[in-house]
């Protein structure tokens, strides 16, 4: 079992960015999947969680209206877009599957001018 996220870097406020997770040794279509995130000196927090059949998505209130969480279970892939990005959002976002406990090593997002 393995998750790799990708599309971090350093983007100013009010920009965006979309983070990709590929999972790979089990089938994604079947699980429930989390984006979680943790700034420095924070506790891990989380972000957004997607059931299986990606009907029903739930957000944090500090993220909503702002991110939305996808997946393409064809690609083995959940997204995380994340538009008018502000300082407070700054950290490492990691892709998380409660019921296999897995996590991926995480990417980071800085949003600075």
């Amino acid at each position: 079992v393995q998750l790799v996220e990708s599309g971090g870097g350093l983007v100013q406020p009010g920009g965006s960015l979309r983070l990709s997770c590929v999972v790979t040794g089990f089938t994604l279509s079947a699980y429930y999947m989390r984006w979680y995130r943790q700034a420095p000196g924070k506790e891990r927090e989380l972000v957004a969680g997607i059931i299986s059949a990606g009907g029903s998505i739930n957000y944090a209130d500090s993220v909503k209206g702002r991110f939305t969480m996808s997946r393409d279970n064809a690609k083995n892939t959940v997204y995380l877009q994340m538009n008018n990005l502000k300082p407070e959002d700054t950290a490492v976002y990691y892709c998380h599957c409660p019921r296999l406990d897995s996590w991926g090593q995480g990417t980071q997002v800085t949003v600075s001018s």
